[in-house]
């Protein structure tokens, strides 16, 4: 299994010591973006891992009509692109909670790594989990939300 980063790097050329590591499993998508999005504003260099297990509450029929309508906006050609792989999903919603426009969130930006799964770089390293939150109400996860998109989910093995 291929284990890729959001902008297409393996986790064997991360050069700078990864300082948080964050574990997405059963975490409510919003709130991990916001704790990830204020952790990268305080400069910290963060990676996600098992991104696809994270959670959208709601209900689902009404999110997966709420993605399609984004990824059908526009043109094929000329965008705006939504993604549909699982790892840039999270990705892109913790874009969506930097000030992304100006230099300071693009440079935070760029100390995001948001991985599919378990790398094998991570396997004995201590990772942190957001506080639990019960979840009450509908949800989907993104793994699922992603295969409704149309995701292809055929691993690559470069």
């Amino acid at each position: 299994m291929l284990f890729k980063s959001n902008d297409g790097r393996s986790p064997s050329n991360c050069t700078v010591s990864c300082l948080m590591i964050v574990d997405a499993t059963d975490a409510v998508l919003g709130r991990l973006a916001t704790f990830v999005a204020k952790k990268l504003l305080n400069g910290e260099r963060v990676d996600v891992i098992n991104s696809e297990k994270a959670v959208i509450t709601g209900n689902p029929k009404l999110t997966v009509e709420k993605y399609l309508k984004r990824i059908k906006r526009g043109s094929p050609q000329h965008g705006p692109f939504f993604p549909r792989k699982p790892n840039m999903v999270v990705s892109r919603a913790i874009r969506g909670m930097l000030p992304y426009e100006k230099s300071k969130g693009r440079n935070a930006f760029k100390n995001l790594r948001v991985y599919f799964g378990l790398p094998e770089e991570f396997k004995n390293k201590e990772v942190a989990k957001l506080p639990a939150k019960d979840v009450k109400c509908k949800f989907i996860a993104v793994y699922d939300l992603c295969k409704k998109l149309g995701w292809n989910n055929k691993l690559q093995t470069d």
